[in-house]
């Protein structure tokens, strides 16, 4: 039989009547012949109550006991879908984390999936069962319980269809599929029958919410055919797979914005070696991960950086650079947290000339001022100010000709 993983995000099990309509879904697959896995995210808002409870007892909590915490909701869900596929005359057997060892680093809350012991699945798929998994956690080596991190439950899903060797792995959500913009930014959006790997890991970094981008770089990795679909119509969703000529024809596929970013800017850093290291080690050494980053030109032995950071890391990264301004002689630590990055992105890149110009251009025409650049092979981001976001968003989607009024096909 051919195994198909299908996860389900917090919005498709929020209430009793969509966690039937998962079971549903899944009973559906298998009498089509497929062996089932479900990985299930916890109801919809559970997270962030978890969340909530454990700041009130604790402004400052242990990321071991806070894991311990945010995992409960996982295994709330899994044994409430487990029940439903019971209820509608299936058989299923739910498993946490640690059940099946996804095995995972020790960094709690962002950990990362290290290899997975699927022999447990590969006894309830063939005992014909519907297996039931959480997603977002893990284990470490010693057995402490440890989350993926927001959007977690992709990577699970992912992950574990690269380690049954899984058909397609299907992630359902509460939208079509892939668009080239969000729709609630550019109500012109349109949704995509196909998009690459490579495509969607430069969206899904981007900001694009529809997948988290450990999940896409798993789905690349392992060859996995990954579809976003909805939990409640029939559509047949976005295919997200390898690239073919046909997708190279396309200049730009998609417009993402990102508005979780900051700023922080270095000014007359000392220019010698060793410097930058001791820098960005430092961030690295708090787990702060760091986007774009700019140095201009030496003048007097001085330079200024400036570099991105999420805003969740954006306290801490500031605190981190104040200890190492003091300690290098750097004149000051500047910092924003009302900045937005948006890009362009698409194969077509590769062999097209002008491309970077023209966004520059749609910007300038529309008054939105650029204070930073990056590019990749396949894209071009801006940082501008936080208020220009959907301005540019839109503006640029419309000048590359990615609207749905637009004449021209644009396929991805």
């Amino acid at each position: 039989m051919s195994c198909i993983v299908q996860k389900f995000g917090g919005t498709s099990v929020a209430d009793v009547e969509r966690i039937r309509n998962v079971a549903r879904h899944a009973l559906r697959a298998r009498a089509a012949g497929h062996d089932v896995v479900l990985v299930v995210s916890a109801m919809a808002g559970e997270t962030n109550r978890l969340l909530g409870l454990v700041r009130a007892v604790s402004p400052t909590p242990s990321e071991r006991e806070q894991d311990v915490v945010l995992a409960t909701g996982e295994q709330v869900a899994v044994g409430l879908v487990a029940l439903a596929v019971q209820a509608e005359g299936g058989e299923a057997t739910s498993f946490l984390g640690h059940q099946i060892r996804i095995v995972t680093d020790a960094v709690h809350g962002k950990a990362r999936i290290q290899h997975i012991d699927a022999g447990a699945l590969d006894q309830a798929l063939r005992a014909g069962r519907v297996a039931v998994v959480a997603g977002f956690q893990g284990t470490d080596e010693t057995g402490n319980i440890t989350t993926l991190g927001r959007g977690g439950s992709d990577t699970t899903a992912v992950a574990l269809a690269a380690a049954l060797h899984a058909d397609a792995c299907e992630i359902y959500t509460d939208v079509l599929g892939v668009y080239t913009a969000d729709p609630n930014v550019c109500p012109a959006a349109r949704k995509l029958d196909r998009i690459s790997y490579e495509e969607m890991l430069e969206l899904a970094s981007l900001g694009a919410k529809v997948l988290q981008i450990r999940s896409v770089e798993f789905a690349m990795k392992y060859r996995v055919p990954l579809w976003v679909k909805s939990s409640f119509t029939e559509d047949p969703g976005t295919l997200v797979c390898r690239e073919d000529a046909a997708m190279e024809q396309v200049v730009v596929s998609g417009i993402a914005q990102d508005r979780n970013e900051a700023r922080l800017s270095l000014r007359e850093v000392p220019d010698r070696p060793g410097v930058a290291a001791r820098i960005f080690g430092a961030l690295a050494d708090r787990h702060i991960v760091v986007d774009i980053i700019v140095q201009t030109p030496p003048r007097g032995g001085r330079s200024d950086v400036s570099f991105t950071v999420t805003k969740a890391d954006f306290a801490a990264a500031r605190q981190v650079m104040a200890e190492v301004a003091a300690e290098l002689g750097i004149a000051a630590v500047e910092s924003d947290d009302r900045i937005a990055k948006v890009s362009i992105v698409g194969l077509g890149m590769r062999n097209h000339a002008g491309v970077a110009a023209k966004m520059f251009q749609v910007l300038a025409a529309e008054g939105v001022n650029i204070q930073m650049i990056s590019t990749s092979e396949i894209k071009v981001s801006c940082v501008v100010d936080e208020k220009c976001t959907e301005l540019a968003v839109r503006s640029l989607h419309s000048a590359f000709g990615l609207d749905a009024s637009a004449s021209t096909e644009v396929r991805a």
